[in-house]
């Protein structure tokens, strides 16, 4: 759906700017790239997520060099394909980079960044999910639980501010998921399914970003299921 709508959004601005890069190569930059978009909408329509992101990888070649906004929705696009397609490191460099970029760009779309940041916990959360499961040392994943919760406090805190009572509820929900994951036992941990982003990962389909340690894993001890965080953002 989230590619669904970049397409529609995306294709009229493409349009108008053929006109105003002028006529040629340009031009046609920009209808490959709404072509690209169409492919890449239809792929993720379809759960082909490595179509998808091979179909955002030729849009964003084909889009003008100074269509930045557009490109950053085409990356965070791109890295949301990349969560369930068995590319989570991936993901999360790619969002862990974009943000710094949002953050430093004052010009740059609120709403893309509030997308961003809220993809980046998530990656985050799922990253020291498999972290765990993989034998990773507390040393190694609680630093990647304990940015999810930042992140999704911070979320929470900015919907208040905005009055938007639902995202609150949700980005709150987000918050609590963080903290009992790190709080939860291995073993509570191991009995519970895998989320979809950890499953394309486990079995040595990628790599998390942490090797795992040699001998019994450590953990943190305490009650409570984690709960896979609401990645809607907004």
């Amino acid at each position: 759906m989230k590619l669904i709508l970049i397409t529609l959004w995306l294709s009229v601005p493409l349009a108008v700017a053929a006109y105003h890069y002028g006529p040629g190569q340009e031009r046609l930059k920009g209808d490959l790239a709404a072509a690209h978009l169409a492919d890449a909408a239809a792929a993720a329509a379809g759960g082909d997520h490595h179509a998808a992101i091979k179909a955002i990888d030729a849009a964003l070649a084909a889009l003008p060099a100074d269509a930045v906004a557009e490109a950053r929705q085409l990356r965070l696009a791109r890295a949301q394909e990349r969560l369930p397609s068995g590319q989570l490191p991936e993901a999360h460099d790619e969002l862990d980079a974009l943000l710094a970029e949002l953050a430093a760009d004052p010009a740059a779309d609120p709403a893309v960044k509030r997308e961003t940041q809220n993809a980046l916990a998530s990656s985050k959360y799922y990253l020291a999910w498999l972290m765990r499961l993989e034998g990773g040392t507390e040393e190694q994943w609680k630093p990647e639980i304990e940015a999810a919760r930042q992140h999704f406090r911070l979320l929470a805190e900015e919907a208040q501010a905005a009055g938007q009572t639902t995202l609150v509820t949700t980005q709150r929900e987000n918050l609590e998921s963080a903290i009992k994951l790190a709080r939860m036992d291995l073993t509570d941990l191991q009995g519970l399914p895998l989320p979809k982003q950890c499953k394309s990962c486990s079995s040595g389909k990628c790599k998390s970003k942490a090797p795992p340690k040699k001998g019994p894993p450590q953990d943190s001890r305490g009650a409570g299921k984690a709960q896979a965080p609401d990645e809607s953002g907004s």
